[in-house]
C-alpha cells in the first residue's frame, strides 16, 4: 500500500522535521512494508535519511531560470527530492493550471527519472452530469500523460470531497477505480476526506493501491492510524 500525506500549505520548517522524526520513529516499529510518502511545503523540504519518501507538492518545468516564487529542477536536487505532486485540483482550480501546463510539466519531470504521483477529479457538476460525462473528464485529464511511465502514480480524487468530509460511498469508489484501472495499469490512489474512521474501508477495495491524505495527514496520530489501517 501507498500511504502519502499532502500539507498544502500548512506545517513550517520545525513542524515538519519533528512530524518527520516522529513518523519515522513510528515506522521503524514495524510499518516498513508500506510506501509512506509526505508532501511539505517547499520551505520545509529537506534531505532526510529515512525510509519515508519526501516530495515536492508543486515545481516548475524548468531546471532553474527567471520565474519569480517558483522552484525548479535545482532546488529539488540540493535535497535529492525524486517525488513530484502534479495535477492536483486546487492547482487546476485554484491556481489556474491548464492541462497544456500540466502535460508539459510531467514530461519534463518524467525526463528527469521522478516519481510523478499524478491527479485527476471531478467537480461536483460534473458528477451530477452522469457517469459517462464523468469518465469523459477523467479521461480527458490523463490526455498527453504517459500512462505506460513506470514511476507514474495516479491519486483519483473527487474536487467536491476533498477538505469537506464527504467521501463517495465504497461502491462508487470501487466503480469509478475499476473504470481507471481499465486504462490505467499503474498504483491507483484514492483521495478525497480520507480519515482513520473511512482508510481501512477505501484500502480495503480491490482496486485501491493506497490513500492520498490532506487534511487528516497533518495530526501525525491520525496519520498512524490511516498507516495502521494497511493491516
Amino acid at each position: 500500500m501507498i500511504v502519502a500525506a499532502n500539507f498544502k500549505t500548512n506545517m513550517t520548517r520545525r513542524s515538519t522535521q519533528e512530524y518527520m522524526r516522529a513518523l519515522e520513529a513510528f515506522i521503524a516499529t514495524g510499518h516498513s512494508e508500506d510506501t509512506v510518502m509526505v508532501f511539505p511545503p517547499a520551505t520545509a523540504l529537506d534531505r532526510w535519511e529515512s525510509s519515508v519518501i519526501v516530495g515536492a507538492q508543486n515545481a516548475y518545468a524548468t531546471h532553474h531560470g527567471a520565474y519569480t516564487g517558483e522552484i525548479g529542477l535545482e532546488q529539488l536536487e540540493e535535497f535529492d527530492i525524486r517525488t513530484i505532486l502534479i495535477g492536483h485540483s486546487e492547482r487546476r482550480h485554484v491556481l489556474g493550471e491548464s492541462q497544456e501546463e500540466i502535460v508539459h510539466k510531467c514530461h519534463f519531470y518524467q525526463e528527469a527519472g521522478f516519481t510523478i504521483v499524478y491527479c485527476i477529479g471531478e467537480p461536483l457538476e460534473i458528477r451530477e452530469s452522469g457517469s459517462d460525462a464523468l469518465m469523459e473528464y477523467l479521461e480527458a485529464q490523463l490526455e498527453g500523460i504517459d500512462l505506460g511511465y513506470r514511476n507514474l502514480i495516479i491519486a483519483y480524487e473527487p474536487v467536491w470531497a476533498i477538505g469537506t468530509g464527504l467521501t463517495p460511498s465504497s461502491d462508487d469508489i470501487l466503480l469509478i477505480h475499476n473504470a481507471l484501472k481499465k486504462m490505467v495499469q499503474r498504483p491507483l490512489l484514492y483521495g478525497g476526506s480520507v480519515k482513520p474512521n473511512n482508510a481501512r474501508e477505501i484500502m480495503a477495495l480491490a482496486s485501491v493501491d493506497g490513500v492520498l491524505v490532506g487534511g487528516a495527514s497533518l495530526n501525525i496520530d491520525d496519520f498512524k492510524s490511516i498507516i495502521q489501517a494497511t493491516e
